[in-house]
């Protein structure tokens, strides 16, 4: 697992199930107000990826892609909400606020998948997650944090998933 730099995390999942893995830790790790955004082509591991986030967020949820509904949200039993908005269908950053993005990102965690279909009306600083597919049972992720929250948060992540 290459480490770029202190903001930055490179890791080759090997199998969905890992990808999961990696999700759960980074899950465990977020906060009402945090902002995941994830980059990646149609079966690049965006969804199996949330599925293992909302699992270490403590959600016992059903994770499935918000495509048709747009957000998904999956509580904890604290009464916490992770929201899962997928962007793919949205033509601009006027119709995310139409879904009352400022209240999604103030009430809880929010995770985007095609977050540059909505890129203005997201928050400068965010965890960036690009993820391509390199093979049938094989996935590279690149963690890219935007500000200093995210810094902490991605050298949190390294702590749980390399440790040292």
């Amino acid at each position: 697992m290459p480490i770029l730099d202190a903001r930055t995390l490179e890791f080759f999942s090997r199998s969905a199930d890992q990808t999961r893995r990696l999700g759960m830790r980074l899950g465990g790790l977020l906060q009402k107000g945090d902002v995941v955004l994830l980059q990646g082509e149609l079966g690049s591991g965006k969804t199996t990826l949330v599925q293992g986030m909302a699992h270490g967020w403590g959600s016992l949820d059903p994770v499935s892609s918000p495509t048709f509904v747009l957000v998904n949200v999956y509580r904890r039993p604290d009464g916490q909400a992770l929201y899962h908005l997928d962007a793919y269908r949205l033509k601009s950053a006027a119709e995310a606020l139409d879904l009352d993005l400022d209240w999604l990102m103030e009430s809880g965690a929010l995770v985007v998948e095609w977050p540059e279909n909505i890129q203005s009306a997201l928050p400068r600083e965010h965890l960036l997650v690009r993820l391509s597919w390199i093979a049938e049972e094989q996935r590279g992720m690149v963690f890219l944090a935007q500000g200093s929250r995210y810094e902490t948060l991605v050298q949190e992540f390294r702590q749980r998933v390399v440790g040292g």
